[in-house]
């Protein structure tokens, strides 16, 4: 609206006029509040400075907040006074120019549930009004200079249609004691120290001090509860303990659950003392909800660390026990005063694998009532959580919940958590709760798959060895292996001690290329047509040639390297052994006397080639010497970029000379294994024959 539209206005020569449009900014009441400034300077009319930038505050904010368009602010002065007119463009209904006087009276209903921004206009504006108009509407307040004459009384018609009917400009002010406008933009703009630890309690102090203060209250004081179990806390208090009766001011804080509290003033009635606590009580609540804000998050944060930790141990663990025993200790103290998982057999019984407790002597009577039975016990409650697949709560004397164990579809049981001693779980412990519930179910049918897993291989590993080496006079037979640090794959290295038709005894050290099924595959394949041919009493050669078709028609890109042995007794006490390597290194020969080299001559790996040469050697073995054989895994044990090598076991084996085939072999793994504090990359295989004979 113009300014002529306005009462009071005088002569138009002495008018400073400004007329802009800012958009629907947060930076926008700032903008107001320059042009407003510069205005009163050039107008010489500081003296209203602080109501000016008040009311102009107050009335830009409330429109970019609400209206969210463009504003028009209007400012003029004259000789004896301001008048800003603040409009926005938001629809509504054409209304008369409704215009009221100052008010002072105690019916302030109206302007609480206005707002209580017109509370301020009200309370330091001349007069102020509001208009309606087909492109928006607009809300404007004269200020009067101090001793500039008071305008005329506004008509009856003006009062009857005032927002806030009430006694002339100068009632009941002093009387009631009006704060000023210094002092009510002290307790709007105060804020909490931003670089406090925990400036909130600081800042309420500070608040319901300067809200007594300005109304005349005895005394004070602001509750809170932040819901996390300590109760209700005082987080600010002025003056003496307000008094419990019927004049007490009791105003809640606007706040969101957990967080619940209430300003309490001791004030007496006045017509500014109820909506100053609201005020007040609004400005705290704001920064009490950026305080809960703040606070969930950097706990969710937390709590998104603390599920990546468990994850992390959960993962590290293969072991079913170990991994069952692991999550109570990662419910308990921080999720729960006591947690116990249950497992469902195979007959779908709930069975006690682990439980914790905070306090250690309180765990005996948690497993009597975790094992009572009836229809109201825990157990009950426990095998609804498992067959319902959803949470269950429990009641007296454990209370708490329980969570099904789901994975991969599979209900393998159930995780009950116990309440913490002074607060229930809220909504955020729940949800984190569940996801334990189902990164613990993961772990556990990981566990599970992994053990079924190393029993299988571990199964297979053992039906591709003897189970014993024969027990042979005068000779001495002895193995050691040790499968890849992976104790769930099966290697493809083997040994065998098989007899000779012709009495001879046949030993057979080989290596299948790769690991795994396939791996395995092939070596019992290997393991089963040298034990037929030489039953069948082919010479070696032609069996190792045989061995070579087969590998080679039945592709897949295996190959075996393989040593054979066959040794049989000689003159003078002497073994005689006749030795073909297909691809294999060459074994250690361990004098009885001292002293150890490698012996025979290395041959073509089996189904590589269609032909292959395997040389035969022939080895005298006398009284107390031994052959040393062994696989790849020996020699390719790493220590960082060093390998233990052919020449590190021919050194190890030298001072074992003169000891028995079972202290070689043992003496020798040790050695390999020792030599790096990694789990074997790859299977460890040692056979060592020794002449006996004295």
């Amino acid at each position: 609206m113009s300014a002529e539209a306005e009462p009071g206005m005088t002569d138009m020569s002495d008018e400073h006029v400004r007329h802009v449009r800012l958009p629907a900014d947060r930076r926008t009441p700032a903008a107001a509040r320059a042009l407003v400034r510069s205005v009163l300077a050039e107008a010489d009319l500081e003296e209203l400075l602080n109501e000016a930038l008040l009311l102009t505050t107050e009335l830009s904010t409330n429109a970019v907040e609400h209206a969210r368009t463009e504003l028009d602010i209007e400012v003029v002065a004259d000789r004896t006074g301001l008048t800003v007119t603040v409009s926005d463009f938001a629809a509504g209904p054409v209304d008369e120019l409704v215009v009221g006087v100052r008010n002072d009276s105690d019916e302030i209903t109206e302007v609480a549930e206005r707002g209580r921004g017109l509370l301020l206009v009200d309370h330091f504006a001349s007069r102020w009004g509001t208009t309606y108009l087909p492109t928006g509407k607009g809300v404007w307040f004269r200020l009067d200079r101090h001793d500039a004459v008071p305008p005329e009384r506004p008509t009856a018609v003006a009062e009857a249609h005032s927002p806030l009917t009430g006694a002339a400009p100068n009632g009941d002010d002093a009387a009631h004691g009006a704060p000023s406008a210094a002092a009510m933009s002290e307790l709007m703009q105060t804020s909490p120290d931003p670089y406090a630890e925990d400036p909130l309690p600081e800042f309420a102090t500070g608040l319901v001090t300067r809200l007594a203060e300005m109304v005349g209250a005895a005394g004070g004081v602001i509750r809170l509860d932040r819901g996390d179990g300590q109760g209700t806390q005082v987080l600010g208090r002025y003056g003496r303990q307000p008094r419990d009766d019927n004049e007490l001011i009791r105003v809640p804080l606007a706040v969101h659950r957990p967080y619940a509290g209430e300003l309490e003033l001791d004030a007496a009635p006045s017509a500014y003392a109820r909506p100053l606590a609201l005020l007040a009580a609004e400005r705290l609540s704001l920064h009490l909800e950026n305080d809960r804000l703040r606070r969930a998050d950097v706990r969710r944060s937390a709590w998104l660390t603390f599920l990546a930790e468990a994850s992390e141990l959960l993962a590290q663990s293969l072991d079913v026990e170990l991994t069952m025993a692991l999550i109570p200790q990662l419910v308990v103290p921080r999720l729960g005063q006591w947690c116990a998982v249950h497992t469902t057999d195979e007959w779908g019984r709930l069975r006690l694998a682990a439980s914790s407790h905070a306090d250690e002597s309180v765990l005996p009577q948690l497993h009597k009532v975790l094992q009572e039975t009836g229809p109201e016990s825990v157990q009950a409650r426990l095998r609804e959580a498992s067959r319902s697949a959803s949470q269950v709560p429990l009641g007296a004397p454990m209370e708490g919940f329980a969570v099904p164990l789901i994975a991969r579809g599979q209900r393998l049981g159930t995780l009950a958590v116990g309440r913490h001693q002074r607060h229930r779980h809220d909504p955020d412990e729940v949800s984190v709760l569940e996801d334990v519930a189902r990164r613990a179910a993961l772990a556990i049918e990981n566990a599970r798959i992994h053990a079924e897993r190393r029993r299988v291989a571990q199964t297979l590993q053992q039906s591709l060895l003897p189970p014993v080496l024969p027990v042979v006079e005068g000779i001495g037979f002895a193995a050691e292996y040790v499968p890849t640090g992976d104790d769930a794959e099966v290697g493809g290295d083997f040994y065998d001690v098989v007899p000779l038709p012709d009495g001879r005894w046949l030993v057979v050290i080989g290596d299948v290329s790769g690991k795994g099924v396939q791996a395995a595959a092939v070596t019992g394949l290997v393991r089963d047509v040298i034990r037929v041919l030489v039953g069948d009493g082919k010479p070696l050669p032609e069996v190792l040639g045989r061995l070579n078709e087969t590998l080679v028609e039945r592709g897949g890109g295996r190959y075996c390297t393989l040593a054979l042995a066959a040794v049989g007794p000689g003159g003078n006490g002497q073994l005689d052994v006749a030795l073909h390597l297909a691809g294999h290194d060459r074994p250690v020969l361990l004098r009885g006397g001292g002293g150890a080299t490698f012996v025979g001559t290395g041959g073509t790996a089996l189904g590589l080639l269609d032909s292959i040469a395997t040389p035969t050697a022939h080895i005298p073995l006398g009284p107390g010497d031994a052959l040393i054989f062994y696989t790849d895994g020996v020699t390719e044990r790493r220590r960082g970029r060093e390998l233990f090598g052919t020449e590190r076991l021919r050194d190890a084996a030298a001072p074992l000379a003169g000891y028995s085939a079972d202290v070689t072999a043992a003496r020798l793994r040790a050695t390999a294994i020792g030599f790096s504090v990694e789990a074997p990359r790859d299977d460890i295989a040692i056979l060592v024959l020794r002449n006996d004979a004295f």
